[in-house]
């Protein structure tokens, strides 16, 4: 009779020496580095950076070919056809709508044979030693084939966001003198706008075929030599070339950055530099081989999918390409009815920035307050049960219960993505707390959240696998060694308690080699020891815990003194906010010759659109809704009880906000395409929409 109940308590006790155990854990270690008054931590596996943790591979090239040899039969490169597309038309507009089919595979050796072929093709258009390539293009595998048949060349290839507006595009291929572009169809039309502009360039090197019959199009290009991808790699398997295979050393690209605060600036980054960064991560995440599909959706020219995809190829992944407008079955580009990416795919890993997965949760929460009744008291109920018991409940942790809630309740929840999902890496801004426990319990899997910059390869710190803790970003990487040192100016110190504070600096490896042709902004954030460790400064400010992880609390940047002498960090009070329903995407803005703050509030047109629909209001479309006092009533309350949540401060929370109906996207210049707000093209485009929020 008491078999039941002993068992019950062996459970609790055991769950309960384990987490003790997790959270005794020590992630990283303090370590001495000399120079500056400093407070450095390292990983605690690795005394010192790893730079590679494969063996005799030294470049992106070399770890490239190693692979296509060992898993020359295995699945690599992934892409779905497209069967139809038609245009539906809504509100008197028209979007284009997808009907996609399965994924058609090819092999690691038949990518490298289209490798060799692209790279022995260049040699046949005439690219010379030493000149640059520029690809400018959405993710996809060509991409990818692309990039690693210029490695093979020793090219350095310029990597440019699909989404740059013209005048960065211009000073990218400028500043860089590239002689070869490579592009889609997409960016072609972009370019012949500019292309009296582009005086270095000579050849271009279309991934598509449509180009081929816009005679419109061609016709004012003729001065460029033009080749489709599919002719090129045809060149090149007719007249192969040797390869001349980089060094550790050698620049392999030159990124960059989305610009968020001005023009954007090229960062070099050698071939050492992202093998660095990879062999930190794989040391972290278990199992990782052949029996993994990675879910490629994220830009090619941001360090985070640049470095995934590059590091994935090393231990035998297979690579399905998609995009955010087709992810799930209810993506935007989806035709109703049909399959999105995710669920096709069924991928084991996903890397995602904050803003996919926070629509992700809306989402779900969404689906869930639609369904009302049994279906969302149940939901409920199964949240808030995995909620306390990763919170402190330790029987309901693992085991049986777990099992039934994601049987019974999560697996629905899990298909969205494929039902497969192990592993979510997230990087590029800071992921709310909430958003990574509900991803946690609904997905049932682990979040990694990465900290790093382009200019140190994405490498930084990383949490761990069994790291269940939010609001952090874990320990150094094996790659990396992180300190802290003071800023007197905002307060932050390193002699602070109970947690030493102070501005990120990363060294390591990974740290790259500066900003192209720009000596005096090199010289201002970058540095190099007495012992010869390279440092980059992040302007990032942070504390450590006491077991080696490390959180990110404030920016230097993004801090206005109001008033009254109160600091606001805007990034902060914005990651707070934007866990309210009805905010799509928020930028706060702080005047210092007022006392309070202000936000500009892109709705979330279906949280809003649900919540008039309950009320009752009527209007005659969504811009109209979005002048109404009850719904600006509706939202500042919202956004009030989401800051309290967080704990803001009276003066942090916005005295006035504006409703926006229009989305914010990279095509229209006011976000990254990584999703990151360019706050001065936002000012500047809402002038007179923050002026009226403060008194004249």
């Amino acid at each position: 009779r008491m078999g039941p109940y002993l068992a019950g308590l062996i459970t609790v006790v055991l769950a309960f020496i384990l987490r003790n155990k997790k959270e005794n854990k020590k992630r990283g270690l303090p370590v001495d580095v000399g120079g500056e008054s400093a407070y450095a931590i390292r990983n605690y596996r690795f005394s010192e950076p790893v730079e590679s943790v494969w063996e005799g591979v030294t470049t992106l090239a070399e770890l490239f070919e190693q692979s296509c040899r060992k898993y020359s039969s295995f699945r690599l490169l992934g892409t779905r056809n497209v069967i139809a597309r038609e245009v539906e038309v809504s509100d008197g507009r028209s979007f284009e709508k997808l009907h996609l089919g399965d994924y058609q595979w090819l092999t690691y050796g038949q990518v490298f044979e289209s490798v060799c072929n692209f790279a022995s093709g260049l040699v046949q258009i005439g690219h010379q030693r030493g000149e640059r390539v520029a690809i400018f293009a959405d993710t996809r595998e060509e991409w990818f084939i692309a990039l690693q048949g210029c490695f093979r060349r020793n090219v350095t290839v310029v990597t440019i966001y699909a989404s740059l507006g013209e005048e960065a595009l211009c000073h990218s291929f400028k500043e860089t003198e590239v002689s070869t572009v490579i592009c889609g169809y997409k960016e072609l039309k972009k370019l012949a706008n500019i292309s009296g502009e582009l005086d270095t360039v000579r050849n271009v090197i279309c991934l598509d075929e449509e180009f081929l019959s816009d005679s419109s199009l061609l016709s004012g290009l003729s001065k460029w030599n033009l080749n489709s991808f599919t002719d090129l790699k045809k060149m090149g398997s007719e007249k192969p070339v040797d390869p001349e295979l980089p060094l550790s050393g050698d620049v392999a690209v030159i990124m960059y950055t989305s610009g968020s605060t001005g023009m954007p600036k090229g960062v070099m980054m050698t071939h050492g530099n992202v093998l660095s960064t990879g062999s930190g991560v794989i040391t972290l995440v278990p199992g990782l081989g052949t029996n993994d599909v990675y879910l490629a959706y994220l830009p090619l020219a941001h360090i985070l999918e640049l470095a995934a995809e590059n590091t994935l190829v090393g231990v035998g992944c297979s690579i399905g390409y998609g995009s955010p407008l087709t992810l799930t079955d209810t993506s935007n580009k989806i035709k109703k009815g049909t399959k999105g990416d995710a669920t096709v795919l069924r991928p084991t890993l996903m890397a995602a920035v904050p803003a996919i997965l926070d629509r992700i949760r809306d989402g779900v929460t969404k689906k869930v307050d639609g369904a009302g009744g049994l279906s969302k008291k149940l939901f409920d109920l199964a949240f808030s049960r995995r909620l306390s018991a990763i919170n402190g409940s330790w029987c309901g942790a693992w085991g049986l219960e777990r099992l039934f809630w994601n049987f019974l309740v999560f697996k629905k929840v899990k298909a969205a993505v494929g039902g497969r999902i192990r592993f979510i890496l997230s990087g590029g801004a800071p992921l709310s707390g909430d958003t990574q426990r509900f991803i946690n319990i609904c997905l049932g899997a682990p979040i990694g959240q990465g900290y790093g910059l382009t200019e140190t390869c994405a490498g930084g710190t990383f949490s761990e696998y069994d790291d269940t803790s939010v609001g952090r970003v874990g320990p150094p990487l094996p790659c990396s060694i992180v300190k802290l040192v003071d800023w007197p100016e905002g307060g932050y110190l390193i002699i602070d308690s109970p947690k030493p504070r102070g501005e990120i600096v990363i060294g390591g490896p990974n740290v790259t080699v500066g900003y192209f042709k720009n000596d005096e902004k090199t010289n201002e954030v970058y540095k190099v020891d007495e012992r010869g460790m390279r440092w980059f400064y992040t302007g990032d400010i942070g504390q450590f815990h006491a077991d080696g992880c490390l959180e990110i609390i404030d920016r230097k940047k993004d801090i206005v003194k109001l008033q009254h002498g109160e600091y606001v960090s805007l990034g902060k009070v914005e990651a707070a906010l934007s866990v309210s329903p009805y905010v799509e995407t928020i930028m706060v803005h702080a005047d210092s010759f007022h006392s309070y703050c202000v936000a500009l509030v892109v709705a979330s047109r279906a949280a809003l659109e649900s919540w008039a629909s309950e009320q009752g209001i009527t209007y005659s479309d969504f811009s109209e809704l979005c002048d109404k006092g009850e719904a600006l009533k509706e939202v500042s309350a919202s956004l009030l009880k989401a800051g309290k949540a967080a704990r803001l401060e009276k003066f942090e929370f916005p005295g006035k906000i504006k409703l926006l109906s229009e989305p914010w996207t990279p095509e229209s210049g006011l976000v990254t395409a990584a999703l990151k707000l360019k706050r001065e093209v936002i000012r500047k485009t809402f002038s007179s929409e923050l002026a009226k929020l403060y008194p004249s």
